[in-house]
């Protein structure tokens, strides 16, 4: 990183807005960056998951599942976050979501999502009450969403990949809160990032602030009348941030500034920086995070309200091809088969040879691309069904029949999650006990669902989706 020099006339122009504050602001850019582990609500409390996290943790204060982690430790590779108990976010970015604040029960809309940072955050908020609609319009980033939803154990998801004015036409005024979180120049990700740092321009600043100021408004038309509208960005930019607001309320009359308690001190705007006048009395909602103030990277984020306009409108419920009644009775079966949940059978709907349980809240999708219409089951091949991976990673070791659970240093652990056939030699008797059972298998660490595998004579044939796996 230090072979990649940051933009000269980047930093000409923060030293010119702040002044006597720029060299701390310098010296903070030349620190290590932080890493940030996120506990995951939906499976394991923060008191829980304290008593056995194998890292050194500090509490973030702006979020109180959030915690500064070393990455010496490499949290990525353990266990637990294959198992989904974390999820590894930039602490700076774990604030977006506090001033989101979704509720239990509400209809939430993730337009930029992926790779799934706020999304998952969001999910564990909603505590798998109402909906969350993710959309990401990248192909292939669209796909890590999807992934780390799954691992998270979000069964109540959604998951598009469209243009925000095609989710507009669909759905209208009917969220109560939306999060855009945009595309921009990343200049606050300079002090981890040398893509950012190398692809910097003031051409690519005033870029985004274009193309920002266009999406702004479609992502507006999703806001039920009260909801909310959070946008942010990683850049310390003000073309991209007051800018953007206040070309959006000038022509957007029906939403305000709303101002919101905050758990941690950020800063406010700096509409001077622009030369603008502040007839936005004193830029109530947006919020500012500096490196040198405390927070790991650059943050912009306005909260918006929407007071009037864009009438809510009904949508039709996601049309549920309802399984005839011999075909439900047997999938019903092969449910109970792998686990004890009891699952509504007339919120389960094909998709191809896919099974999926929609959540009641699941709405219409009409044309938009569908990657995930709710909660991922598994597939239904001649005479048998293939459980999915998200389909595990929902539940809860004590909702399945049979199950191996392995403490996270166990042998077997390793070489499961690098993908490697589990021969019985690897265990002790008294887990050898499992290989009376063949068939399915539910593997455990310290009690959380990890994968599937397959008990076939002696040895247990891995499972775990390659897209998953670690490299050994």
């Amino acid at each position: 990183m230090s072979t990649v020099p940051i933009p000269p006339r980047f930093l000409e122009r923060m030293q010119s807005w702040l002044g006597e504050e720029f060299p701390a602001f310098l010296s903070a850019l030349h620190q290590p960056p932080q890493g940030g582990l996120r506990v995951n609500p939906l499976k394991i409390s923060v008191a829980d998951f304290l008593k056995i996290a194998p890292f050194e943790l500090q509490p973030i204060p702006w979020c109180p599942e959030g915690f500064l982690v070393s990455s010496e430790g490499r949290p990525g590779k353990h266990p637990y976050h294959a198992a989904g108990l974390y999820y590894l976010q930039e602490p700076s970015a774990m604030a977006v979501v506090e001033l989101l604040d979704p509720q239990p029960g509400e209809r939430i809309l993730d337009l930029a999502a992926a790779p799934g940072g706020k999304a998952t955050h969001i999910a564990g908020r909603l505590q798998g009450q109402g909906l969350l609609v993710a959309n990401d319009l990248h192909p292939q980033r669209v796909w890590d969403l999807v992934k780390n939803l799954e691992r998270w154990g979000a069964k109540n998801v959604l998951v598009t990949s469209e243009p925000l004015y095609r989710l507009a036409e669909q759905w209208g005024a009917f969220f109560d809160r939306v999060l855009f979180d945009a595309p921009c120049s990343g200049e606050g990700m300079f002090r981890r990032s040398l893509e950012a740092r190398l692809d910097w321009s003031l051409e690519i600043v005033r870029a985004c602030a274009v193309r920002q100021s266009g999406l702004l408004p479609q992502a507006a038309r999703l806001v039920r009348p009260g909801g909310r509208l959070v946008y942010s960005t990683c850049t310390f930019a003000p073309e991209e941030n007051e800018g953007v607001i206040a070309r959006f309320l000038q022509g957007h009359a029906e939403f305000e500034l709303l101002e919101v308690q905050t758990r941690a001190p950020f800063d406010r705007a700096h509409p001077e920086w622009l030369g603008l006048e502040t007839p936005l009395a004193g830029w109530p909602g947006v919020y500012r995070l500096f490196p040198h103030h405390g927070f790991p990277e650059g943050h912009f984020i306005a909260v918006m309200r929407r007071r009037s306009g864009g009438e809510w409108r009904e949508v039709s419920p996601f049309p549920i091809r309802l399984l005839a009644p011999s075909e439900r009775r047997k999938v019903q079966q092969w449910l109970s088969s792998f686990s004890s949940t009891p699952i509504d059978p007339l919120r389960l709907t094909l998709l191809g040879h896919r099974l999926y349980f929609l959540p009641p809240a699941a709405i219409d999708t009409g044309r938009l691309r569908v990657l995930r219409p709710g909660w991922f089951l598994g597939e239904l091949k001649k005479n048998r069904f293939e459980p999915s991976h998200a389909f595990l990673l929902a539940l809860r070791a004590e909702e399945l029949p049979l199950k191996l659970d392995l403490p996270a240093e166990h042998p077997a652990i390793t070489k499961y999650l690098t993908g490697e056939v589990l021969p019985e030699t690897l265990f002790t008797e008294y887990e050898r006990a499992i290989f009376a059972h063949q068939g399915w298998l539910a593997i455990c660490v310290d009690g959380h669902p990890l994968g599937w595998g397959r008990v076939v004579e002696r040895h247990i044939k891995n499972l775990f989706p390659k897209a998953h796996r670690l490299l050994p």
